[in-house]
């Protein structure tokens, strides 16, 4: 089998060009932004002319029959490692394999192998231990993963292997070891790992933690079974049969006693907001529990009918004679647990040794720049900085010793009536990143324009007050109280 999968990976990418940019190029902007709609009539139209690249499109993405002689040099091979079956001269694609693109958008990844995408009125069902493929989950999981080689790295819950896929591509680690709970997408993982070159990685089958318990990691990412559900029924790879978002709660709590020394841990999760709790404090005492420092994300927020209508999409279940009786069971099991809203976000924990971890609990709704994990480590940095410069500014002369500069890409905007003498409100704003603005007052505005770490606090916070007319200690006092925030957020950092 090894011969034919080679042959397969060669026809891939080199003899066909089945890349993510291969794809796009041949379907154009439309039929492609069609298709990521799950909408492959444009696609099916732009496909029709007989070449491997348009063969293999049809085949394993479209999941339409292609003619045997599209691709006669490796259709014995596709059929002899499990991608395809003969059916009259035809060939039919037994799995869904998709190439992938670089994290950074700059080159081919390798494939993602997984079970045939379900889309409505395509007679595919979804049986209970259904492997899923790429999606926008796991695109957001790739894009906010460390860029920072490590030693070995943990993908929790693989699915299709799309995680490891990336891990190796952008970080090399020298040891990759993946789990889950079912053993079907061990099988499919595997498959993407031997098409995508990925050489080594050890797949454990359990629950959890439970398969690599005693063991420590570098890091460890998951884009687990979030999905919040009634427990009876449904499918492993969403909804992991515990009560609420439990299974997030765990995986928080628990996760970082298997990280080595200043390790990371990074994962998708969604939780609960319950009436009458704020749900900075459910999700929070989750991360104080664990330990580490912290950064949590709210991306989106859905009502209860919202969510089942999002999860019942999700597995081709509108429409069906269960779709209603599913529906409100959903619901009645929100209802009973007073829920108000479904939180969607990401959490990144990084281990420490420290007495008081940093914790940040936010939410960003707007675009941010892409990918995250270029600058994640940043974010924990500034995080720590703000509170190493507040404790520094109890202690007596500390603005004398302490020099800050301002980020790079923040820009000034001033907003008040045309002519008008001082402005009514001034904002930084950062270009990059994550896209923060703040209202500042004029200390802070005059520091942003003058703080590039070669000179301390004090004798700049001086020059401001005489500038302004300010009472000298009243500006130290309000910069002490408001840049440690503003360092926190990114926009100074410590010299």
């Amino acid at each position: 089998m090894s011969d034919s999968l080679s042959r397969v990976r060669g026809a891939f990418a080199e003899y066909a060009e089945y890349t993510v940019a291969g794809v796009r190029e041949l379907l154009g902007p439309v039929a492609g932004g069609a298709l990521a709609r799950d909408e492959i009539v444009p696609a099916l139209r732009a496909t029709g002319g007989g070449s491997p690249l348009e063969a293999f499109i049809r085949l394993f993405w479209l999941q339409v029959a292609v003619d045997e002689a599209a691709v006669k040099d490796v259709a014995d091979d596709l059929v002899a490692v499990g991608l395809a079956e003969r059916s009259g001269g035809e060939l039919r694609a037994l799995v869904h394999a998709e190439p992938l693109e670089s994290v950074s958008g700059t080159g081919h990844a390798g494939y993602a192998v997984s079970d045939l995408k379900a889309r409505p009125g395509a007679g595919v069902l979804l049986k209970p231990d259904h492997v899923v493929g790429v999606g926008g989950a796991s695109g957001s999981l790739a894009r906010l993963v460390v860029h920072r080689p490590v030693d070995n790295a943990l993908d929790l819950g693989t699915g299709c292997g799309v995680q490891a896929v990336h891990l190796a591509r952008e970080l090399g680690p020298r040891a990759i070891t993946v789990t889950d709970v079912n053993a079907r997408a061990l099988e499919l993982s595997a498959l993407s790992f031997a098409l995508s070159e990925v050489e080594g990685v050890e797949a454990l089958q359990g629950s959890l933690l439970e398969p690599v318990r005693g063991r420590t990691f570098d890091l460890i990412v998951s884009n687990p079974p979030f999905v919040i559900a009634p427990p009876e029924g449904g499918f492993v790879y969403r909804e992991s049969g515990l009560h609420g978002d439990e299974f997030c709660r765990r995986l928080v709590v628990e996760g970082p006693g298997l990280l080595n020394e200043a390790g990371t841990c990074q994962l998708l999760a969604n939780w609960l907001h319950i009436e009458g709790v704020p749900w900075e404090e459910r999700v929070g005492a989750w991360v104080r529990e664990s330990g580490c420092d912290a950064w949590v994300v709210q991306r989106d927020v859905q009502d209860p009918a919202e969510y089942c209508e999002l999860w019942l999409r999700d597995s081709v279940e509108a429409g069906t004679p269960e779709y209603a009786a599913r529906y409100d069971a959903w619901l009645e099991y929100f209802e009973q647990q007073r829920v108000t809203g479904i939180g969607f976000g990401w959490i990144t924990l990084r281990r420490t040794d420290t007495a008081r971890p940093v914790v940040r609990i936010e939410e960003l709704r707007h675009a941010v720049e892409q990918p995250v994990g270029a600058y994640v480590d940043q974010v924990l940095a500034g995080l720590r900085e703000a509170e190493k410069f507040s404790t520094a500014c109890a202690q007596e002369g500390a603005l004398a010793r302490l020099s800050l500069r301002a980020a790079g890409g923040i820009v000034q905007e001033q907003i008040g009536p045309p002519g008008a003498e001082d402005p009514e409100r001034i904002l930084l704003r950062q270009t990059d990143r994550l896209h923060r603005a703040a209202g500042v007052g004029t200390v802070e505005a005059g520091l942003a324009g003058v703080c590039d770490g070669s000179l301390p606090l004090e004798p700049l916070l001086s020059a401001i007050a005489q500038l302004t007319e300010m009472d000298p200690d009243r500006v130290r006092a309000h910069a002490a109280a408001v840049l440690p925030e503003l360092i926190a957020d990114g926009f100074f950092e410590i010299a």
